[in-house]
């Protein structure tokens, strides 16, 4: 069969091809393009005649799957697959998989790099000591030690950014739509979503981008927010109302927030109302953006491959 990979994966081709090298001994066809396109013709020229395709987060539409006749297996090197037209491949009874925990150490390790970035300020503490002789004077931050933090979704990769903030002894607090025993073998304790928004200092959101998540965070849950509290979301942006979220941080109803996720990708439009707020830490989509995360997902995106070729569903979130 032919086996194509549509763009790159951010690791050197001599891994590529070290991971692309079973497939050939078994006399499939491998073939890499090196190049990312969004051209939705030059993708369907790149798909055609592929059995299995290999993307990461590049977009993957309706208009290209639509006129797939070959293609069985929709292989994503990434943990979300909202950026494929799922239902066009149900339709045509394509298979997707996904690249699942890949990315778990480096999200959960951001989530914690942004709390510590907005409770000690280091931004403006790193502005402020490049001042020279207009050094403003000390910035007295805060401990993650001693918060409650809430964890909103408590999948892999939040139980792992529980386990992380357990580390700096924190309390935390956890909700999800069914309770984990994993979860809470790793100190969480399950309260109600109000309860969370209500005792949490430290607001950490871990959950996947559905109808039912879309503005989960509105103006109301900010309200109800403690003034002192901050909230991080390194999952998907719009799972935020992210103008209420502006309004909050500009009227000082929180006190910060570190966003690594938009209602768009980045570039963000520079009247994005996020751009423009106090007390926001803004970082441009790089949760999974690791070199340790790359030379996974490429392992499991190769591994999910294989398991096709045997006959075997691994990591299939879509038929």
């Amino acid at each position: 069969m032919k086996i194509s990979l549509l763009e790159p994966l951010r690791v050197p081709k001599e891994y590529i091809e070290e991971l692309a090298q079973p497939l050939k001994d078994l006399g499939h066809e491998f073939v890499y393009h090196e190049t990312k396109t969004t051209d939705p013709d030059e993708l369907y020229e790149r798909s055609k005649d592929s059995e299995v395709v290999i993307i990461a987060n590049n977009p993957y539409p309706k208009e290209v799957i639509e006129k797939l006749d070959t293609t069985k297996f929709i292989d994503v090197a990434f943990t979300g697959v909202d950026h494929v037209d799922n239902a066009s491949a149900k339709e045509k009874g394509i298979k997707i998989a996904n690249a699942s925990g890949y990315a778990t150490q480096a999200v959960a390790e951001l989530s914690i790099g942004l709390a510590l970035n907005v409770l000690r300020e280091v931004k403006q503490g790193d502005l402020d000591v490049r001042k020279g002789d207009d050094f403003p004077g000390l910035i007295q931050g805060q401990e993650i030690h001693g918060k409650t933090v809430g964890i909103i979704g408590t999948g892999t990769i939040g139980i792992h950014t529980a386990k992380l903030f357990k580390a700096f002894g924190a309390k935390v607090l956890g909700y999800n739509r069914s309770e984990k025993q994993e979860a809470k073998d790793a100190g969480v304790e399950y309260v109600s979503l109000d309860t969370l928004i209500n005792e949490s200092d430290i607001i950490s959101i871990h959950l996947p981008m559905t109808e039912d998540t879309k503005h989960i965070i509105g103006e109301k849950e900010l309200d109800n927010m403690k003034e002192s509290a901050i909230i991080i979301n390194v999952a998907r942006g719009p799972i935020i109302d992210n103008e209420a979220l502006a309004n909050a941080l500009n009227e000082g109803k929180i006190a910060g927030a570190g966003i690594d996720v938009f209602d768009m990708e980045p570039p963000i439009p520079i009247d994005y109302p996020l751009l423009h707020a106090k007390n926001a830490l803004l970082t441009p989509h790089v949760g999974y953006l690791t070199d340790e995360a790359m030379v996974l997902r490429a392992q499991i995106a190769f591994d999910n491959v294989m398991a096709y070729i045997n006959g075997e569903d691994k990591n299939i979130v879509s038929i």
